[in-house]
């Protein structure tokens, strides 16, 4: 059994990172190297914390992990010191832990009981020990091909090779059914590729996994644009059935605002895209923040993506914009209570070591130069609320006083409005619901028979955790749709929503 006093000997303790001036002249992962038996049993320790709670949230679907992950069993097992049984139990309920455990905001941590009190010390860092476990079993060679010993002589398409098209891959695949994945980028991946930058987590890490994808017989096309390269009627006529894990990448723009269409304004991905690019040996980027003075619009993990990307670019300054009054650095059970996802200010590593954020503050207006390019950006206070009449939010200004700040390169991170238009949606006779998503049925099956939906395509842009549950919980469904039932896991059903205070 765990250890009940384990959180009173331990405190918490996060993995130690480089020095901020070797992260910002490098693209490697923020975090020290360190010897894997000093690293293992430092987090021996951090799982020592877990007290296998009676009612144990963290793995939680509404209020922890929607993967189900087994947190209490694993953490146990590694205070154990068995790693290659904690690796089993972690992959039983999760295809790529070394995903989450490098880029999830760890929802598991906030349902952990330690989190009902700071008097506790805090969560146990149960993310910590998940990415431990996953880079213990590819060093000590737990993680395999697992090849299916039957053919179920199905074949299956997937588009898109983001998490959850890859997860729902892997799945079929051993599953027994020839799985083909179609990629419209060069190389595979989706946001965990072009998205996420290098020093969140090093792209060795998807290609080794892609690796074991291809060792089991999951077979992949890039450079692929099904319902252009690949016609609608021969994908339908090749294949059994269709997966759809296509993303919700149509960028959220600014279009009110005096000055957008000045030169020097872009949405962040476009900014991020090429500067992936540039890490993957492309060559020099389009948009580069190297002596610019860099102002980023909006606060969340994509905001944060362009900061870390613009200051190791070598950018003079950068700003980062966010219209609502800084967060609470403790959780206010008034806001959001046990075991929800808290309401507080979270500080990336990307913030520590330049640049500055400012809150409660919006822009005014775009000031250009004479040759129609962004010198400027005009701010004013502001708070946002929502219209009592119609329930819109608005942001108001509440000072007449502006700021003006210098600005070459503007990136808007405010969000994405969800699924691109693509031939391949007007092919199959799918229209995106007012959400920019594609809906389905109990079954994931869209209206199209036969053609399933999974990840952000469904749910809109959302965690990696949730996208891998959903590809997980659309092969269970694809499964059944081929032979009739199905013994895969099914973590989440398609209306599961993380529970939250409205």
């Amino acid at each position: 059994m765990a250890d009940p006093t384990g959180f009173l000997k331990f405190e918490r303790e996060e993995p130690k990172k480089k020095p901020k001036e070797e992260r910002l002249h490098s693209w490697g992962e923020v975090y020290a190297d360190v010897d894997p038996g000093e690293r293992n049993e430092q987090v021996r320790k951090q799982a020592s914390r877990c007290m296998d709670c009676g009612i144990p949230f963290c793995h939680s679907g509404g209020s922890g992990c929607p993967l189900g992950n087994l947190i209490p069993e694993w953490n146990d097992l590694v205070r154990r010191g068995d790693w290659a049984a904690a690796s089993d139990r972690l992959h039983a309920t999760n295809n790529f832990p070394e995903f989450t455990g490098k880029l999830c905001p760890a929802p598991c941590e906030a349902g952990c009981v330690l989190s009902i009190s700071p008097l506790s010390g805090g969560p146990v860092a149960i993310k910590r020990v998940e990415a431990t476990i996953a880079d213990q079993s590819w060093e000590a060679g737990y993680v395999q091909p697992q090849v299916a010993e039957v053919s179920s002589g199905r074949r299956v398409a997937v588009v898109g090779s983001g998490p959850a098209g890859l997860a729902a891959a892997q799945q079929l695949t051993r599953a027994g059914h020839e799985v083909t994945v179609f990629e419209r980028d060069d190389r595979l991946g989706g946001l965990l590729r072009y998205g996420i930058p290098e020093f969140k987590m090093e792209k060795k890490v998807l290609d080794r996994r892609l690796a074991q994808l291809r060792k089991e017989g999951t077979k992949f096309v890039t450079g692929c644009e099904v319902g252009v390269d690949l016609s609608v009627a021969d994908l339908r006529a090749q294949y059994d059935a269709v997966v759809l894990a296509v993303g919700a990448l149509r960028g959220r723009d600014d279009t009110t605002t005096p000055g957008r269409d000045l030169a020097g304004i872009h949405l962040a991905m476009e900014h991020l895209v090429p500067a992936n690019k540039f890490v993957e040996g492309d060559g020099p980027p389009s948009i580069d923040a190297k002596g610019k003075h860099v102002v980023i619009i909006g606060g969340g993990d994509t905001g944060a993506d362009s900061y870390g990307t613009a200051t190791r670019q070598g950018a003079l300054s950068v700003t980062q914009l966010d219209q609502y009054p800084i967060p609470p650095t403790t959780r206010d059970d008034a806001r959001s209570p046990w075991p929800t996802w808290p309401y507080i200010l979270r500080t990336y590593p990307a913030h520590e070591e330049a640049g500055e954020r400012k809150f409660a503050v919006a822009v005014k207006r775009f000031v250009g130069d004479s040759a129609g390019r962004v010198k400027a950006v005009e701010l004013q206070q502001v708070k946002v609320q929502k219209d009592p009449a119609t329930g819109r939010r608005e942001v108001i200004p509440v000072s007449d006083e502006v700021e003006t700040l210098p600005a070459d390169l503007v990136l808007l991170a405010i969000g994405f409005e969800g699924v691109e238009e693509m031939p391949l949606l007007d092919g199959l006779g799918l229209s995106l619901t007012k959400r920019g998503t594609l809906s389905c049925g109990a079954d994931w099956q869209t209206e199209t028979p036969g053609v399933f939906v999974c990840g952000d395509a469904h749910r809109g842009a959302s965690l990696v955790v949730w996208a891998i549950a959903e590809g997980r919980s659309v092969a269970n469904a694809v499964d059944a749709y081929l032979t009739g039932a199905s013994d895969l896991p099914a973590p989440v059903h398609p209306t599961a929503l993380p529970l939250a205070v409205i």
